[in-house]
């Protein structure tokens, strides 16, 4: 097999005409890979990823071929999936406010050019959910940038972008509604998109995870501060701490309490949103 490429956690290799998607234990934040690897991650990440992938079947078709015909070094964390040309836009659907959508909200009463009510806080939910489009930066070329649905239109043409809006919603509305019933707010979610051979809009990469979305515990979600995160913000949030670091490479060691408190929102996540124990 062939390495064609190496994120910052998912290293893609080609098998025939099929591709093999696998999800390393590597973390990221502010687009820097840290060096220190969280347990476990990659196997729930792409655990969590397959079960979001059935649940959405009948939303949108995804890029999974099998989750079992893969080397056995790296079964569970490994998906045999096809080829997709994938969509040069990072596709984000935010249903409350939180992180990059909270500052540009401040600083511009929009986000991706979507106006949004004055007197919106930290942790608001949104009159409804919307769309807001980022620039897809490669590893090591900066950081994406909004875009708004004007910007997609001109990259990609005004059907489709139609079309990548209303897949992002519609993904992001039925993966809330699952969530809901797990006691579990999905603040937002970023999803990839591809197109198959036969023109097809597929799902690819990964789906409704702790490294794609915010997930807040519903009972004890209340605007106007820090949420409870189920997901990676956790380590953001520690990051913050550390004044001696500037969110360049290279990023900082990860103490043991804290890679374990990682680990332990991740397996939480899983298990409330599956209904399995993680083993």
């Amino acid at each position: 097999m062939e390495l064609l490429h190496s994120g910052k956690v998912r290293d893609v290799y080609a098998d025939g005409d099929d591709l093999l998607l696998v999800t390393s234990d590597r973390i990221s934040i502010y687009d820097v890979i840290l060096p220190t690897p969280i347990p476990d991650k990659g196997k729930i990440l792409t655990q969590l990823s397959l079960w979001w992938f059935e649940q959405l079947s009948d939303v949108i078709p995804n890029h999974v071929i099998s989750s079992t015909d893969v080397p056995s070094e790296w079964a569970g964390r490994a998906i045999r999936c096809e080829r997709l040309d994938m969509v040069m836009v990072e596709c984000i659907a935010r249903g409350y406010l939180a992180g990059s959508g909270l500052k540009e909200y401040e600083r511009d009463g929009a986000v991706s050019g979507v106006a949004l009510p004055p007197g919106l806080i930290e942790g608001s939910q949104l009159p409804e959910p919307i769309y807001t489009p980022t620039t897809k930066a490669a590893v090591g070329e900066g950081h994406d940038e909004f875009m708004t649905f004007a910007d997609v239109q001109a990259k990609v043409g005004d059907d489709a972008a139609e079309e990548l809006r209303n897949v992002t919603l519609e993904v992001y509305r039925r993966g809330q509604e699952v969530a809901a019933t797990k006691g579990i707010i999905i603040a937002d979610t970023k999803i990839e998109l591809g197109i198959a051979k036969d023109g097809t809009l597929k799902l690819g990469d990964e789906l409704l995870t702790p490294d794609s979305s915010r997930f807040w515990a519903a009972d004890e979600w209340k605007p106007g501060g820090t949420q409870r995160y189920l997901d990676k913000q956790f380590l953001r949030d520690w990051s913050g701490s550390l004044t001696e670091w500037d969110r360049t490479d290279p990023g900082p060691e990860i103490p043991e309490e804290v890679v374990a408190a990682t680990r332990n929102r991740y397996i939480e996540v899983y298990e409330r949103l599956t209904g399995e124990s993680w083993k």
